[in-house]
């Protein structure tokens, strides 16, 4: 009870308030407020990605699941991280420019925010905060980890980089939270 008490002490009090990811408002790639509020009644996969990164090819993935489920009310949210091996160097317009001319990006991508580290972004406190999210909580490892988020804003399932946006455990966890 002590180590919960004290972890919880530690905690940024946004990270700490939050229940669900909708409760967080950032940056989108140009600039202007996007506040994670406006996916409410959609399934979300969040994504901390990189455009040096061996997994930066998953972009052709993620936007394929994204095309392929969108107008069912599903969203990806891609989030440039430089936090593993400088692997996220470009300013937002330069990320922004590659993710669309490279791969034809059309998901929402956001600010280049931390996902690790002394600086991690609140939402990405929440997300990782095992009090929080028991099932899916602890530190990012590296880029392109993937977090799906019910309708609700509840984080129902974490896949780590190795794991294929269109792999059949992805898509099935996207089909069954867009059942509900």
């Amino acid at each position: 009870m002590k180590t919960l008490l004290l972890s919880l002490c530690l905690l940024p009090a946004a990270a700490l308030a939050a229940s669900n990811v909708h409760e967080f408002t950032l940056d989108a790639i140009n600039g202007t407020p996007a506040p994670l509020a406006n996916f409410k009644g959609k399934v979300l996969l969040v994504v901390n990605v990189a455009s040096q990164c061996g997994y930066t090819y998953q972009y052709e993935g993620l936007q394929a699941l994204y095309a392929k489920y969108k107008d069912q009310g599903f969203v990806i949210a891609g989030f440039p991280a430089n936090n593993f091996g400088a692997q996220e160097p470009g300013s937002n317009a330069e990320i922004g420019a590659f993710c669309k001319s490279k791969f034809g990006v059309t998901f929402p991508m956001y600010s280049k925010i931390s996902v690790a580290g002394k600086d991690k972004a609140p939402l990405y406190q929440f997300l990782t905060d095992k009090a929080a999210n028991p099932k899916t909580g602890g530190e990012i490892q590296w880029n392109f980890t993937k977090f799906l988020v019910d309708r609700d804003g509840k984080v129902i399932a974490r896949f780590e980089p190795a794991v294929e946006p269109q792999s059949r455990e992805v898509t099935a966890a996207v089909e069954a939270a867009l059942k509900k």
